[in-house]
């Protein structure tokens, strides 16, 4: 049986815990950065968990992660 191959675009946007779940960043922080308040430039930098129903999806793309 072939090895799986990972979606190595999908391997660069997450990452997993150690609990098990997947890290993602957010979206909007590229560019026309200006009109946007400080509050939301900072929340935008951390990071957030994959909603629990793209999870399956995920796992699919990344099988030896």
């Amino acid at each position: 049986m072939p090895k799986m191959k990972t979606r190595r675009s999908a391997a660069k946007r997450f990452k997993k815990t150690g609990s098990g779940a997947f890290q993602r960043r957010k979206a909007n922080r590229r560019h026309i950065l200006t009109k946007m308040s400080s509050k939301r430039k900072r929340q935008l930098a951390n990071g957030a968990m994959v909603d629990p129903a793209d999870e399956p999806r995920i796992r699919r793309q990344l099988p030896y992660l």
